[in-house]
Parts: C-alpha cells; sequence; structure tokens
C-alpha cells in the first residue's frame, strides 16, 4: 500500500515514463512510483519518491547512511559509489549513488540507484523540515541513459502550494 508524503510536492514525469504501483522491499514506504517503457533485459528503469519528517537531529548524511543500510538487507555487494551535499543553508539536498546486485524476477542484476535528499519546509509549520527522497534505480547498462531524464524529473520536484502556476 503506498504511503503519503509528509509534504505535498508537484513534479512532472520525464516524457514516456509511465505512473506504476509500488512493489518491492520498500514499497510501503513508496507515495509515488514511474517506470521506463523500455527495459533492459527484463528490468524497468524506475522513479521512487518517498518521505519523512525526521527528528531534528537527523542530518541527510544520517538518513542516507540508513538508506544504505535498509538496502544492504536485501542485496549484495552495496557500494556507495557518489555522495554529495548540494543545495543552499535554505534548501539543503543530497545526492548519493549506489551500486548493488540482488535477484529480481530469479535473475541476478547489477544495479544503479540513484538518490536525490530534498529538504523542505513544512506548508503548514515552517519550522518542520520534511525530507523527500528521489529516486532511480536501473540497470548498471541502462543508468546512464536514463540518468538525464531523472535529473530533468528532480528539478520539476517543488513544495505543492495549491497554488494555480
Amino acid at each position: 500500500m503506498p504511503t503519503t508524503l509528509p509534504t505535498p510536492i508537484e513534479f512532472r514525469l520525464p516524457q514516456g515514463w509511465l505512473p506504476a504501483q509500488p512493489e518491492g522491499f520498500e514499497a510501503a514506504n513508496v507515495a509515488f512510483a514511474a517506470v521506463h517503457p523500455q527495459p533492459d533485459a527484463g528490468f524497468a528503469a524506475n522513479i521512487t519518491i518517498d518521505g519523512e519528517i525526521p527528528p531534528d537531529a537527523v542530518t541527510l548524511v544520517d538518513l542516507a547512511n540508513s538508506s544504505v543500510e535498509r538496502l544492504r538487507e536485501v542485496a549484495e555487494s552495496v557500494t556507495v559509489s557518489h555522495r554529495r551535499e548540494v543545495g543552499s543553508a535554505d534548501a539543503p539536498a543530497l545526492t548519493q549513488r549506489l551500486t548493488f546486485s540482488t535477484v529480481v524476477d530469479d535473475t541476478r542484476r547489477d544495479l544503479v540507484q540513484s538518490q536525490v535528499y530534498l529538504s523542505l519546509s513544512d506548508i503548514g509549520d515552517p519550522h518542520k523540515r520534511a525530507v523527500i527522497r528521489l529516486a532511480l534505480t536501473a540497470t548498471a547498462a541502462q543508468h546512464d541513459a536514463v540518468l538525464g531524464a531523472f535529473q530533468d524529473f528532480v528539478r520539476t520536484v517543488r513544495p505543492d502550494t495549491g497554488e494555480e502556476v
């Protein structure tokens, strides 16, 4: 069952990507999922969105580390191949890229997951910060081909104020 985000957001899916029912080990925490229309060797690249309101002392690095540990519970050879804090003091963000192996539909796959953590002020209470995690998961062979679409998608994510633009 999909979850709801701690603060409403709006976004635009990359052209051709299709909304999907979240599945897999973190499905209970996923608020939205989309799949690429052209699978690579039977695995469809996917984008997922989830979020939380972490305790004040928890940093984006802490959340990223927790994500790595959760993935290690279900996958093998999990490696953080890239991590960088970005954004500003008012709107901090973190990006990280994970490589790992796992079995999907009885087939061992080498996958890459690019994650973006966005810290957003809660619309109802600006003193509360919500963290939204955007993740792209693709085969190692397809990742670079779909990364640009994911980056375009990330640039469209913003708080949903309910106002027409």
